[in-house]
């Protein structure tokens, strides 16, 4: 085949590309993050990997490549390219596939079953476009636990995440078997860790006060009835989950407890976990947004509406 038409030929190719892309995006236009492409250290901070081995040449399925290190702006989750400046290098390695020119393995990181780009994302862009089936890959493992979709976003990322902390909660807390009726749920990863250290904490302080130790068992079960239980009480009993959509009691819970010692600290040593729930929920959920724009509603027509919750936290 004549340079100028192979020439021609790649030209199509990465027109039909960005055409693909452009169609991608209107299509998914309600939830565009599902068409991005991940980031290797977003997902890194997710997973946290504890160390990495090199495992050399391998062939790698082209489905499994999920993200990139550097360049996972200029491609969406497909490997499409994503802006015009990509045109020469993409259709130089276009051509090089046109003409069954041999090009240099790529490189990658794998985690969780995974693999993101270290070098060679034009090539695992052409490599799709073309409907190739597996590329040639210098393999680093970045060791992790966790495993994670092939069909990965952000929102499959952290729920792969969750389901893992959960795991590793359940495991070393027994919660479930210990507390059956109860059923502990994040929608953000870390809390789960966040969690376990509370119940470790009131270990703590209970074996300060007693002259023998008392069991990992004993202090899950007291942890719950004396800590965790009472908030929840409040939350169902004030109704306040339904100032924070989407989120759940063992969330506030979280936040809470937080904001409880915050304000034992500024205000009083005597502040009532109670106040504090009700107090969190007029500060920062949705309540205080309706309560806003009614404040500035009032501001429009004159009027100065009264303050309705506490204005620093403190009784």
């Amino acid at each position: 085949m004549m340079d100028s038409a192979i020439d021609q030929l790649a030209s199509d190719d990465f027109n039909r590309a960005r055409t693909h892309e452009i169609i991608s995006r209107i299509i998914s236009s309600a939830r565009p993050s599902n068409q991005e492409l991940l980031s290797l250290n977003e997902v890194k901070e997710a997973v946290k990997p504890k160390s990495e081995t090199y495992r050399g040449m391998q062939t790698v399925p082209i489905e499994k490549i999920v993200g990139s290190e550097g360049r996972y702006r200029d491609f969406n989750r497909g490997f499409l390219p994503k802006r015009e400046h990509s045109r020469g290098r993409w259709t130089s390695i276009d051509k090089a596939y046109h003409k069954d020119i041999i090009l240099p393995p790529i490189r990658l990181y794998e985690i969780g079953g995974v693999y993101f780009v270290r070098d060679g994302n034009h090539r695992v862009s052409v490599a799709k476009a073309q409907g190739v089936f597996a590329i040639d890959a210098e393999v680093i493992s970045l060791n992790s636990e966790v495993r994670l979709p092939e069909n990965m976003t952000r929102e499959n990322l952290r729920r792969a995440v969750l389901a893992y902390e959960r795991e590793q909660f359940l495991a070393e807390t027994r919660l479930e078997e210990l507390v059956p009726e109860e059923r502990i749920l994040f929608t953000e990863p870390g809390r789960y860790e966040e969690m376990t250290q509370h119940i470790h904490g009131h270990k703590y302080f209970i074996n300060q006060d007693s002259s023998q130790e008392i069991s990992w068992e004993e202090a899950v079960r007291s942890w719950y009835q004396h800590v965790y239980r009472p908030i929840v009480d409040v939350l169902q009993r004030e109704r306040l989950l339904s100032s924070f959509p989407g989120r759940t009691h063992s969330d506030l819970y979280v936040w809470i407890v937080k904001h409880w010692h915050f304000l034992k600290a500024e205000c009083d040593p005597a502040y009532a976990v109670e106040e504090a729930a009700v107090d969190y929920s007029l500060r920062f959920g949705k309540r205080r947004l309706w309560r806003r724009i009614g404040e500035r509603v009032a501001g429009w027509f004159g009027r100065r509406s009264k303050p309705s919750g506490p204005q620093d936290g403190c009784r």
